[in-house]
């Protein structure tokens, strides 16, 4: 990750075949960052409405840096 993820970005995050035919790219906004360690956080995210529809959520949390980036 190349920069730093705040609230308020936009964001998009990367659901893995884990999420069966889900699997793929959403967008949202960043709402709070819970730290985990001096290097790693959760990143919450409410979802964009099309999102919400698709995966029958509001909100998701996200791990791993790699499956969220800025938009």
């Amino acid at each position: 990750m190349n920069e730093e993820i705040e609230i308020n970005d936009r964001v998009k995050i990367y659901l893995d075949s884990k999420f069966g035919d889900r699997e793929g790219w959403y967008e949202g906004v960043v709402f709070k960052v819970d730290p985990y360690s001096e290097h790693r956080s959760f990143y919450w995210v409410e979802l964009n409405a099309d999102a919400q529809s698709i995966l029958g959520t509001r909100q998701i949390s996200v791990f791993n840096v790699k499956n969220i980036k800025k938009i």
